[in-house]
């Protein structure tokens, strides 16, 4: 059984970003060397059907599926970065001991949790979590799992829709990528962010 630093379950603009910004910490902070991160994707994302026209640095008119295959494309560029395809039926435990299992009987385990499934359901079986409407779809019957801040409990996180974020790329993009720089401080003991600079001239 593989075990991971964090495993994340869902892989649309949420997941993916956070994946990608955990794994950009690698090389600039001694806290996260050697850790491994998964990112678990079912068959759809909502941005298969989007058409991003308002986005920053996103040329007008890119469809979603498109930007999202460049998007795992990109975090696959990451050594300590994997990427799964399958749906998980099942997880459970607590920080520093999360054990998830996909359908295909496949099965992990993770010191942390972050869950970035959407906004339609939450049919995982095995963690104790409250969802409740979704507080900001312009849609009725959408849900989201209750937390503060994107913190669930100690350990296990949401990011990107199922937070509760508004339904649009960037705020599920950010939504993944604060988390990430969550739990990076946690580790840290301190405030962290990731960022790269260009070399002077």
């Amino acid at each position: 059984m593989e075990k991971f630093s964090v495993v994340i379950i869902g892989g649309g603009p949420a997941g993916l970003t956070c994946g990608i910004t955990l794994a950009s910490a690698e090389g600039k902070f001694d806290f996260v060397e050697g850790n491994e991160y998964l990112v678990i994707y079912d068959e759809y994302s909502d941005l298969d059907k989007a058409l991003l026209n308002n986005v920053p640095a996103v040329q007008k008119g890119t469809k979603g599926k498109e930007l999202l295959e460049r998007i795992r494309k990109q975090a696959e560029e990451f050594p300590s970065l994997k990427l799964k395809k399958g749906k998980v039926v099942k997880a459970e435990g607590e920080k520093g001991s999360f054990w998830i299992k996909l359908e295909d009987g496949s099965e992990f385990t993770a010191e942390y949790l972050v869950i970035a499934t959407g906004f339609h359901k939450f049919d995982i079986e095995g963690l104790d979590v409250q969802v409740v409407p979704h507080r900001k779809s312009p849609r009725q019957g959408k849900i989201m799992i209750k937390n503060e801040n994107g913190k669930v409990r100690e350990g296990l996180f949401v990011a990107g829709l199922v937070a509760g974020v508004p339904t649009m790329y960037a705020c599920a993009s950010g939504s993944g990528a604060e988390v990430a720089c969550d739990i990076l401080s946690e580790w840290a003991g301190k405030t962290v962010v990731v960022h790269d600079v260009p070399d002077s001239d």
